[in-house]
């Protein structure tokens, strides 16, 4: 099932994607959602993210092949950061350029983990079942503020500027990222080829990992990390993050 919140005609609300059309349901999406048997054409729909997190956390160093090729060490623990709310963004909506920083800023095509039941220090084996699904992220970062001060890493500013959190368009709720892949294109090339089993933390050990260190809420998110090819983009470029299963995230920088 893929599960997708919209806008339409002034209101909000969610469902399933059946084709070209939104199935509305009513309630809580992570716990006993029920049909209204209103279907609504996606074309006169606004999508919005998938979620509405209040936590979203994103993974560094957590690929093999970008680990070799930059010399880091094997991580012995995730390595994460939080993205700010106020970063969130919707399939379709523009990234905005940030009006207080001028240097660089590098997309990050990236799977995301939604979760569906509170998770607190779970193990792995029962993580899975805290996993409502997976949605696509894109983790756009302002290279240059990261090290810009040497006694202060900044990963929350770079981060988090407003718009820095494309997510969606869909959770994919019947979704094995074991063998799955993800490519990103910019301006319509692709930049990124990448298999998801290549990660050091599987999802699931995440969940766990993390869970022990913060309770982790329904629709709370967690960035899987990135792997070779994220590069700075330019103005007016547009970023497709493509994982089959679970559809296509587009938005355009600026």
């Amino acid at each position: 099932m893929q599960w997708m919140r919209f806008s339409h005609a002034g209101s909000t609300g969610f469902g399933l994607l059946a084709g070209d059309f939104v199935q509305v349901h009513t309630g809580d999406m992570f716990n006993d959602p029920q049909p209204t048997g209103q279907q609504l054409p996606l074309a006169g729909c606004s999508w919005l993210p998938p979620c509405q997190p209040a936590q979203m956390l994103g993974l560094w160093n957590n690929f093999r092949a970008a680990a070799e090729k930059n010399g880091w060490a094997a991580p012995p623990e995730p390595l994460y950061f939080v993205k700010a709310i106020g970063s969130l963004n919707a399939h379709g909506r523009p990234v905005p350029v940030p009006a207080a920083y001028d240097g660089r800023v590098l997309y990050e095509g990236e799977l995301a983990v939604v979760i569906g039941r509170t998770a607190r220090a779970v193990a792995v084996a029962d993580a899975p079942a805290h996993i409502f699904g997976y949605t696509l992220a894109n983790d756009v970062t302002a290279l240059e503020l990261l090290q810009r001060d040497p006694s202060f890493p900044q990963w929350t500013r770079a981060k988090g500027f407003d718009g820095f959190c494309p997510l969606g368009p869909v959770i994919a709720t019947d979704f094995d990222p074991a063998a799955a892949t993800l490519r990103t294109l910019v301006g319509g090339r692709e930049r990124q080829n990448y298999a998801l089993a290549d990660m050091f933390f599987s999802p699931a050990e995440l969940v766990s990992r993390i869970s022990h260190d913060i309770t982790l809420q329904p629709g709370d998110v967690i960035l899987c990390g990135t792997s070779l090819g994220a590069m700075p983009m330019k103005p007016g470029t547009e970023v497709q993050v493509i994982i089959d299963g679970i559809g296509t995230l587009a938005n355009t920088y600026g």
